[in-house]
């Protein structure tokens, strides 16, 4: 199989939670690899000084203001990227987040922040994108940056809503997978699966201590899988350190 991401060179590419960590490493590999990339995030300051340092790449950066949690922004945005940049040709839902809480005394309004995050505002996102890519018979890739703990239910003491979050994540790729199929569109659906990233992501005590992924090997695992061939979905990446977690 020869890899290429060549075609999506000059195609729009967006990237939630593009202002740090993963997303911004996402978003450098996606410029450099020349894609025009709307980054989404809160904090647009930090996305607006990332495509300074990118100002002279082989593609280009473009900051978008947008809360992932409010369903109008997220609407918003996404018809502001179509008329300033044009079809949306690939979506990494990146935006996640985890808080501290338990299931038995946790905050109810902690949960919801995470559903919204880390949920709704993925499906919501990918919505948005995927009517875009069939209004233009595009043929997209959907990436879910998921997490190993997606699949197994591991002890992270005050973490307890994250790894519920992240297996519907795990559903919901392979249900939009199904879904894609029953309706024949060529669209790619992939769930990215890192375990612990050494990024300033606020998880349990002490996982620090075990070996980490770096950033990069995340953004390299996204590239590899928009760089397979057309007829090729690779549904799934599970990636760990050597000796992680």
């Amino acid at each position: 199989m020869v890899l290429s991401i060549e075609r999506f060179v000059g195609k729009v590419a967006v990237v939630t939670g593009a202002s740090s960590g993963i997303g911004a490493g996402i978003v450098e590999a996606l410029v450099s690899n020349g894609l025009i990339v709307a980054g989404l995030g809160r904090r647009v300051e930090a996305i607006e000084a990332l495509a300074q340092k990118l100002a002279g790449a082989k593609g280009k950066l473009i900051a978008f203001e947008c809360d992932i949690t409010k369903e109008d922004e997220i609407v918003s945005t996404f018809e502001q990227i179509i008329s300033k940049l044009g079809p949306i040709s690939v979506l990494i839902n990146n935006a996640g987040l985890s808080q501290r809480g338990s299931l038995i005394n946790g905050d109810p309004k902690s949960w919801k922040t995470i559903l919204k995050t880390n949920v709704l505002g993925l499906c919501i996102a990918t919505k948005q994108a995927i009517q875009n890519m069939i209004a233009n018979q595009t043929l997209g890739h959907i990436i879910h940056i998921n997490s190993v703990v997606g699949h197994a239910v591991m002890d992270l003491p005050g973490f307890d809503m994250y790894g519920p979050s992240k297996y519907a994540v795990t559903a919901l790729a392979e249900t939009l997978r199904l879904e894609i199929n029953r309706e024949k569109l060529q669209i790619k659906i992939t769930s990215v699966s890192p375990g612990y990233v050494k990024t300033n992501f606020e998880f349990a005590s002490g996982i620090e201590n075990f070996p980490g992924l770096d950033i990069e090997d995340v953004a390299d695992a996204v590239v590899y899988a928009l760089s397979t061939a057309p007829h090729v979905n690779v549904s799934e990446l599970t990636l760990r350190a050597i000796g992680s977690l």
